[in-house]
């Protein structure tokens, strides 16, 4: 497998600094764990490139707190482990975000979604070979030729919303990024169970 994971591929602006205390921030730990524990989110070993990432919406506008860059490894997260995306702009493949550490490379995949429906309020981001040979092209899944935390993806994501059956089942297959998964849902409980459900039924 070519590892296509852990590079930021947009221009980041990263604000370092203590964040104030979010009520999501204990909801994301609470969710990350068992996603982490199930293989979902972790870490190559061999390339010492972590992988998968969870997000929730701040309110209601477009503020998302998300796993910073390269935490996958870490089983237990705390506040210091999060960033807060302030602004995203797909077109521009422009990204500011502020907090102890920088946002996940994924963090323009996040923000399309969330900026393709208000209901969106959580994002989790994950990897499985087996999800991923068993389900692509036969659930909503993204074109092959495009690589995640692009403006493409971004596209992608808001075509899948339109054309498929994605903003009802909130799972998708990242056809172009190899072992990638997201779902979606109105709470992060929603979103990680559905992930979760699935790779449970694996044989």
């Amino acid at each position: 497998m070519t590892i296509d994971e852990g590079y930021t591929k947009f221009e980041c602006d990263w604000t370092e600094c203590e964040l104030p205390k979010f009520r999501e921030t204990d909801e994301l730990c609470r969710w990350r764990r068992p996603l982490h524990d199930a293989g979902l989110i972790g870490i190559y070993a061999d390339a010492g490139i972590g992988f998968g990432n969870i997000s929730m919406r701040i309110g209601s506008g477009p503020e998302f707190l998300i796993s910073g860059t390269q935490t996958g490894h870490l089983r237990d997260v705390g506040p210091q482990h999060f960033s807060l995306v302030t602004n995203a702009d797909p077109e521009r493949n422009r990204v500011s975000c502020r907090g102890p550490v920088q946002a996940s490379s994924e963090s323009m995949t996040h923000a399309a979604l969330y900026q393709t429906d208000s209901s969106i309020m959580a994002v989790v981001h994950v990897h499985s070979k087996l999800l991923w040979n068993g389900l692509a092209g036969l659930i909503p899944t993204t074109d092959p030729a495009v690589a995640y935390g692009t403006p493409e993806m971004a596209r992608e994501f808001a075509r899948l919303w339109r054309e498929s059956d994605f903003r009802t089942t909130g799972i998708a297959v990242m056809g172009g990024h190899e072992e990638g998964l997201v779902s979606i849902g109105e709470t992060m409980a929603v979103a990680a169970t559905k992930i979760l459900e699935l790779q449970e039924r694996l044989p």
